[in-house]
């Protein structure tokens, strides 16, 4: 997804009282939550300090948003009120090694890497740390996020409501219990991959039927998001919604019949499953 070139500037709001933020990773998700936290307006740019591996990346980042930007771990997390992790689960361990002794112990940590526990983290780091838990996905990019949130041991309901607030501003966010993260990894986060194959394969169809393909592409997209967004304001289970649209002898049950034959209900229950099982696994891999 191509994100804007046009820069982000926060102002000079800080409605989450917040001196400090470290965004530790500014890769596709991690730039997603730079811009999403930057359009809130809920921080200034002038208080976040982001960390990526390459030099030219982070001049690119600093000039696109106006934050500080730069290579250095320790220096970011050095007196960040917040610290917010969006790197890969094998890079955690050896960051949280890299900060321990620079990181304040009153900072609070909200951690986004995938699979990655709380108690993983507080164990670390060694003392009681403040850490939330967070799965957000990459409509995030363009605030249409949905990001799951859960308390570690020594969080606080202050930081929840402040994880919540932050994350809200990039789409919706609830708090669920830690041990329900891997099926959510399996649903929500990984999820949007298995929207975009429907969508192609709905153009695909509108091609095959011959439609233009940029004009299919559109019809498709925006058919989700119309159907999706119909589920969440009127709160009705979707198959009422779908009985709706299936009118007796109609088209709609032709086409129902045919993903019912080809296994589409079931396969979408099984990616699911997969992708939440891989991510138990590697969660027990991070537990060491």
């Amino acid at each position: 997804m191509a994100v804007s070139r046009r820069p982000v500037r926060a102002g000079n709001e800080n409605q989450l009282g917040i001196k400090k933020v470290a965004l530790i990773g500014a890769g596709k998700l991690g730039e997603g939550l730079l811009s999403g936290l930057l359009q809130s307006r809920m921080i200034p740019a002038s208080h976040v300090e982001v960390t990526v591996a390459h030099a030219e990346r982070a001049e690119a980042l600093a000039e696109k948003y106006g934050v500080k930007a730069h290579t250095s771990n320790a220096r970011a997390v050095a007196g960040a009120d917040l610290v917010i992790l969006a790197l890969k689960p094998q890079q955690v361990k050896g960051f949280l090694r890299e900060v321990r002794s620079k990181l304040r112990r009153d900072a609070l940590l909200i951690s986004a890497a995938a699979s990655v526990t709380t108690s993983l983290i507080e164990r670390q780091l060694g003392h009681p740390a403040r850490v939330i838990r967070a799965m957000p996905n990459t409509p995030c990019l363009i605030r249409q996020g949905m990001t799951s949130l859960a308390r570690g041991q020594h969080a606080t309901p202050e930081d929840v409501d402040l994880a919540r607030q932050i994350f809200s501003s990039m789409g919706r966010a609830v708090v669920v219990d830690e041990k329900h993260m891997d099926a959510i990894t399996g649903l929500s986060a990984s999820g949007p991959a298995y929207v975009y194959m429907i969508i192609e394969s709905l153009a695909e169809g509108g091609v095959k039927m011959g439609l233009p393909r940029e004009l299919s592409t559109e019809l498709s997209a925006q058919t989700l998001l119309g159907a999706a967004a119909l589920v969440l304001e009127t709160g009705e289970h979707p198959a009422k919604l779908k009985d709706i649209v299936t009118t007796p002898a109609g088209c709609t049950i032709d086409g129902l019949l045919e993903l019912e034959e080809g296994g589409l209900r079931v396969t979408l229950i099984k990616a699911v499953v997969r992708a939440a099982q891989r991510a138990k696994q590697l969660v027990e891999g991070q537990n060491s």
